[in-house]
């Protein structure tokens, strides 16, 4: 029987969202699950200190190394124990490493005279110097952590001749240049930023928008889409993530009320897209790391003069919120680790 190993930094399974559904799916599939951390890890026995999910509870267990390991976990709490990790790495397969922070996807994506039209030209924040003459190009700006996720941090800058107006987390704020110098100064001391020129897309009531592209690897290791769905942002807010307040829909049903003329354009270009990339994304990693991936969500803008961009490209993007998906995101994700198991096993 083929066992999956699901890394998590979390050392019990009832703190992961995702732990009983791949419990339950892996049963379903006639394969052994075990949830375990770095700190269950045995080198010299190769045996895991971990859980796993039998007769309607978590029990734990000692058990052989796994065939197959989903990393899950934090890739910096999962740092802490390098040694570890790595020695892991070397012996059994993993379904996916981590993708790289916003910087790192944009450089490798600049390059491609296939991609590169739909990336926001985007840099490293230097400084406030900087900033201005990033202004002298565009009158509206975006602020971001170049480590963030789920929204967080990002801020919108507008210059207005002499004053600045920023939008964070919904709220407007007007700023002189000098206040703007110590806002901006005393985020940098705590997080790296990057800089981008505003993209506008709103829906015909004037929220923000984009499309979340989820793609996943399948039992036979090809990529397939997951879902694709609009996120609508709240009123006021500059981002559409969900755990900033935002709402999704079903993509036809968007499509229709926003672009009626494009709409049976739009999805097959957002599906094709979503493919390309994804394949693009998973060999430029092998040939960095000679690692693959194994799941992304891709978050793509259409402006109000119909270009399409990408916003951002996320490792474990997670299940969609809506639509009754978890279950297939978490059977493609066992699907696949049974298909690297087997080529081990093979020799392939």
């Amino acid at each position: 029987m083929i066992r999956i190993g699901m890394l998590h930094h979390q050392e019990h399974p009832s703190k992961s969202k995702k732990a009983y559904a791949f419990a339950a799916v892996a049963l379903a599939e006639g394969v052994e699950l075990v949830f375990f951390t770095l700190r269950g890890v045995d080198l010299d026995r190769r045996l895991i200190r971990g859980y796993m999910y039998k007769d309607g509870q978590w029990q734990k267990v000692d058990t052989d190394f796994p065939d197959v390991i989903y990393n899950t976990g934090s890739p910096q709490k999962l740092a802490r124990h390098r040694r570890i990790y790595a020695k892991l790495k070397r012996d059994i397969p993993f379904t996916t490493s981590a993708l790289g922070n916003k910087m790192n996807v944009y450089n490798r994506l600049l390059p491609s005279a296939e991609f590169r039209p739909y990336l926001i030209p985007s840099e490293p924040l230097q400084s406030l110097q900087h900033l201005f003459a990033c202004f002298q190009q565009h009158e509206k700006l975006i602020i971001k952590p170049i480590n963030g996720h789920r929204g967080m941090g990002i801020v919108s800058i507008e210059k207005n001749e002499n004053l600045f107006t920023l939008v964070r987390d919904g709220h407007n704020e007007t700023m002189t240049a000098e206040q703007l110098n110590e806002y901006i100064s005393a985020r940098m001391q705590k997080t790296r930023l990057m800089v981008q020129p505003y993209i506008n897309c709103r829906t015909k009531t004037g929220q923000v928008f984009d499309f979340r592209l989820h793609v996943q690897k399948e039992g036979r290791g090809m990529w397939v889409i997951t879902a694709i769905y609009p996120r609508i942002g709240a009123l006021g807010n500059i981002v559409s993530n969900i755990h900033k307040g935002g709402s999704t829909n079903y993509l036809e049903s968007f499509l229709q009320q926003e672009f009626p003329d494009q709409a049976t354009a739009i999805k097959p270009f957002l599906e094709n897209f979503a493919l390309r990339l994804a394949r693009h994304l998973d060999n430029l990693h092998y040939q960095l790391f000679e690692e693959k991936l194994d799941e992304i969500g891709i978050d793509m803008g259409l402006d109000d003069k119909g270009h399409y961009w990408i916003f951002e490209v996320n490792w474990r993007p997670g299940c969609p919120p809506a639509f009754d998906l978890e279950l297939d995101v978490v059977r493609n994700t066992i699907h696949y680790a049974m298909y690297l198991a087997r080529n081990a096993r093979s020799g392939n």
